[in-house]
């Protein structure tokens, strides 16, 4: 499915049915990241699987994108859709686009979960995330995840979409907006989330640290952090059996 958000293609789709849920994915990623989750969450909610801008088979932006025009997207989509009080789930990027727009009060939320999440301003230089695409981050987790079952196919699938990395980390649109974002400190939003939050973070995240997840969890007023030793950047998807344990403990009142 498609929605036009501003004069972008915007790709998207649904599954389940509930209370709604959006899951949004992280730079140079796309929805099929975010998949394992939402297929879990699916059994109970409405779980939407967003092509953030940019990505996977939305549109690319006209013109570099700040932090601000990331959350003014997630509150484009939100009523375009007419979704009422979603639950937000953002990994890296997708979770600066969450506190953007949540902390700016654009996006009323029922609760957060923010997953290695960007936001706060990194230790390194710009040209070096615009480097390191996904077919780097995205070879490191899946070699760590079982070569067994669903998830097998799902690393296979995943695999198709890496090879288009190198076009996407290239196109200059992006390298121009990720210099933007990066020197953004969105801070002073954290303690506006109002709403139940939780952080999952890996201990060994080289690209978002958990000190970052523990700044956060100082600054947001109803905060957890869950904490998976030994994974990285994608802590998610390497323990993602007990993640969707977590997730469905979390959300159990919003069935």
């Amino acid at each position: 499915m498609q929605v036009k958000i501003q004069n972008w293609n915007i790709d998207y789709e649904t599954i389940g049915e509930g209370n709604p849920i959006i899951l949004l994915h992280g730079w140079l990623c796309d929805r099929e990241t975010m998949r394992p989750i939402a297929n879990s969450l699916a059994q109970n909610f409405k779980v939407y699987l967003v092509d953030i801008v940019g990505f996977g088979k939305s549109d690319l932006p006209e013109h570099p994108l700040n932090t601000n025009d990331f959350g003014d997207f997630l509150a484009e989509f939100v009523n375009r859709l007419h979704i009422k009080n979603p639950i937000l789930i953002g990994h890296s990027n997708g979770g600066r686009m969450i506190i953007n727009a949540v902390g700016r009060g654009i996006v009323m939320p029922r609760k957060v979960v923010l997953m290695d999440s960007a936001g706060l301003v990194p230790k390194r230089k710009p040209k070096y995330y615009v480097k390191v695409g996904i077919f780097k981050a995205g070879k490191a987790f899946l070699n760590k995840l079982p070569d067994v079952g669903s998830m097998k196919t799902f690393k296979e699938k995943l695999m198709k979409h890496v090879g288009s990395a190198d076009y996407k980390a290239s196109a200059p649109v992006l390298r121009e907006t990720m210099k933007l974002i990066l020197n953004e400190d969105m801070s002073e939003f954290l303690p506006q989330i109002k709403v139940p939050t939780l952080l999952i973070w890996g201990t060994n995240d080289q690209d978002t640290p958990i000190s970052d997840a523990k700044k956060m969890e100082d600054l947001i007023p109803d905060c957890g952090l869950v904490e998976y030793k030994n994974s990285g950047h994608f802590a998610y998807l390497e323990n993602i059996q007990n993640c969707n344990v977590v997730l469905n403990e979390f959300f159990k009142n919003d069935k």
